[in-house]
């Protein structure tokens, strides 16, 4: 092959490489954007109070932090992952026995944060503590809010050891 019939080759193949992924972009269709302002007008309907909302978030038995907690109002994008202090009333699926079960629920929490780390060896991470007083399912199926739980291709790139944040 000449050296001019392969650089026509070659841009050819990065014209057609640029218009095949174009496509491939991080936009979302159009019902999940709708679910995502759908979401975002829930939160700023929240009544301001005593609580958290917190939404499950379960690794497998690797790691030992409860999930994300977040005040009334506010965006997910805010919320902290924690550790459950369970000295006074154990987390949903603790009391039921059967851990990992309520991976992705969604509560209304009663508790506060006790000002105190957690070190979680799996992740070598430090994460606050919160003292569960007490909880209310809100839903088994809630807004995504992972950006792994709107597509495939992101949900193929989270391994088993890489934890998400909420958006």
């Amino acid at each position: 092959m000449s050296n001019r019939t392969f650089r026509i080759v070659f841009a050819f193949e990065v014209v057609l490489s640029l218009f095949l992924f174009s496509g491939c972009g991080t936009t979302m269709p159009q019902g999940i954007q709708q679910a995502r302002i759908d979401a975002a007008q829930k939160i700023a309907a929240e009544p301001p109070g005593d609580y958290f909302i917190g939404h499950r978030y379960f690794k497998g038995s690797v790691f030992k932090f409860w999930g994300y907690v977040r005040k009334p109002g506010q965006p997910w994008s805010t919320a902290q992952l924690v550790v459950f202090n369970e000295k006074e009333k154990l987390a949903p699926d603790r009391e039921k026995l059967s851990f990992g079960s309520d991976n992705n629920y969604e509560y209304k929490l009663y508790g506060s944060f006790s000002g105190q780390t957690v070190y979680e060896p799996a992740s070598n991470g430090f994460y606050p503590e919160f003292v569960l007083k007490r909880y209310e399912l809100i839903s088994t199926n809630p807004v995504p809010i992972f950006r792994s739980q709107y597509s495939d291709r992101d949900r193929a790139a989270i391994g088993r050891l890489q934890v998400e944040k909420p958006e």
